[in-house]
């Protein structure tokens, strides 16, 4: 009986651990998730640019994506937009400081991403 005790304390500890590790994935994944959202932050790590100048890095991504995606990256505030008096208006988008905290993430996902292409693809 002791024994069916303690691993019932057991198995309710690692659920435990399991959905607190499972929760922040599931955040980041809800904030990161989709085809342009990193391929957006990918080219913001490069410096501020226009919406002509992402839409051109990031290939394949309508106006109305890009939009929208940039929308999402600023409500979660990964992404500044900047309009600079001028006429007409110049608008800049840059990654914020939380933003830029996505460095080291984004250079494991491309190490991953290269071992994989590797085993996968043989390249």
């Amino acid at each position: 009986m002791a024994n069916f005790i303690e691993k019932t304390k057991m198995d309710k500890l690692e659920h435990s651990e399991c959905a607190s590790a499972i929760l922040p994935v599931k955040d980041a994944l809800e904030v990161l998730g989709g085809k342009w959202k990193l391929q957006v932050i990918i080219a913001l790590s490069f410096g501020a640019k226009r919406f002509r100048e992402i839409s051109r890095e990031v290939g394949g991504i309508t106006d109305k994506m890009l939009s929208k995606e940039l929308k999402d990256l600023e409500c979660n505030q990964l992404v500044k937009r900047t309009v600079h008096d001028a006429f007409p208006p110049i608008v800049e988008y840059d990654l914020t400081a939380h933003g830029q905290s996505l460095h080291k993430l984004i250079g494991e996902l491309k190490a991953w991403g290269d071992l994989h292409r590797k085993v996968v693809l043989g390249k």
